[in-house]
């Protein structure tokens, strides 16, 4: 009997000694907002190498697309995490509980682009472009009207739709085209074999958080550690993806995106270190993505000022800082 006890005892110890087990994973979903890219890297990261896992989570990453609906299946409960942005300020407008958590980047990747030759030096010149090619929903909506209020001189007469077709920004020299910091100037460079002048807008005064982790208020009042344990992985799989080995991490962007390549993931990479997209500011010092409620309170400021928002929204109902600012995974910045 007394054998038979102790046997008891070891084998309990060896189980609690022993790593967690698939059973004892939290199973979440993860929904990205467009196909699998680099700009994802961290979360697929944190897939490829096991950081989930060594935090207890089992998470699925849903994909993102052009018809893809992850922020509304957020919202109804079926999945537990979203790559959102400041649009929550528009969730507690309309009365949705939901809320963002962390911020992966703190530079909006967004950009305008110029031919290198056209002259133009900082964003308040590009009011004197031939045209502007935007995209009506996207860039109206955001940055737009944040513009005329900032800068004198631009008005809505020079605005041409952008349908994702570069071929009249590149044959009229003096146009100005939006895009993305890892997407359009690439594809720019293959075509024409010249790099456009890139404009970031989050180094001109437009600076709200983007890619950040969303979540429902219900999971953040009854499940806090699951938020804190998968706000954290996804911090280190950031920290690991930018400076570490991504290669697993690449192969899973690929299974995903099969037309995802390698010069375009080595090349979005590059811009988010060189552009500081996701260790800037206060990531620098308290680690990737960290937010304030100043920086929060400001880009409120100016949208209300530029007529995006109506003033007395409660911003404080759309997002938390609880989770993040703690410098988790800071010291892997250095490594590899």
């Amino acid at each position: 009997m007394h054998v038979s006890i102790k046997t008891t005892i070891l084998a309990a110890m060896a189980l609690a000694a022993s790593p967690v087990s698939a059973q004892e994973l939290d199973k979440v979903t993860f929904g990205t907002n467009w196909l699998a890219q680099a700009e994802h890297g961290g979360y697929y990261q944190a897939v490829a190498d096991g950081t989930y896992k060594k935090y207890g989570l089992d998470v699925t990453i849903r994909q993102g697309g052009p018809q893809a609906p992850n922020g509304q299946l957020l919202v109804a409960g079926q999945i537990e995490f979203y790559m959102g942005g400041m649009s929550t300020i528009d969730s507690v407008k309309e009365g949705i509980p939901v809320l963002a958590v962390a911020s992966i980047f703190q530079k909006d990747p967004q950009v305008l682009l110029a031919h290198p030759d056209a002259g133009y030096s900082d964003l308040a010149s590009l009011k004197d472009a031939s045209k502007l090619i935007m995209g009506k929903d996207s860039f109206f909506a955001g940055y737009w009207p944040w513009m005329k209020a900032a800068f004198e001189g631009f008005s809505d007469d020079k605005y041409e739709p952008y349908t994702f077709n570069p071929a009249p920004f590149i044959a009229d020299e003096k146009s100005v085209q939006q895009g993305y910091l890892t997407s359009e100037p690439y594809e720019i460079e293959k075509q024409t074999g010249w790099a456009p002048k890139v404009f970031l807008l989050a180094d001109f005064g437009y600076d709200p958080y983007s890619t950040t982790i969303e979540t429902r208020q219900d999971i953040v009042d009854k499940n806090p550690d699951l938020v804190q344990r998968f706000v954290d992985a996804t911090i280190v799989g950031w920290y690991h993806y930018l400076y570490g080995d991504n290669s697993a991490a690449n192969a899973l962007i690929k299974a995903d995106n099969p037309e995802m390549t390698d010069g375009q993931i080595a090349y979005s990479i590059a811009k988010m270190k060189e552009y500081g997209i996701v260790v800037s500011g206060d990531a620098e010092t308290q680690g990737i993505g960290c937010m304030t409620d100043a920086r929060w309170s400001d880009f409120y400021a100016k949208m209300v000022n530029a007529g995006v928002y109506q003033d007395g929204i409660d911003i404080s109902k759309a997002y938390t800082t609880q989770f993040v600012c703690k410098g988790v995974g800071k010291e892997l910045a250095t490594a590899g």
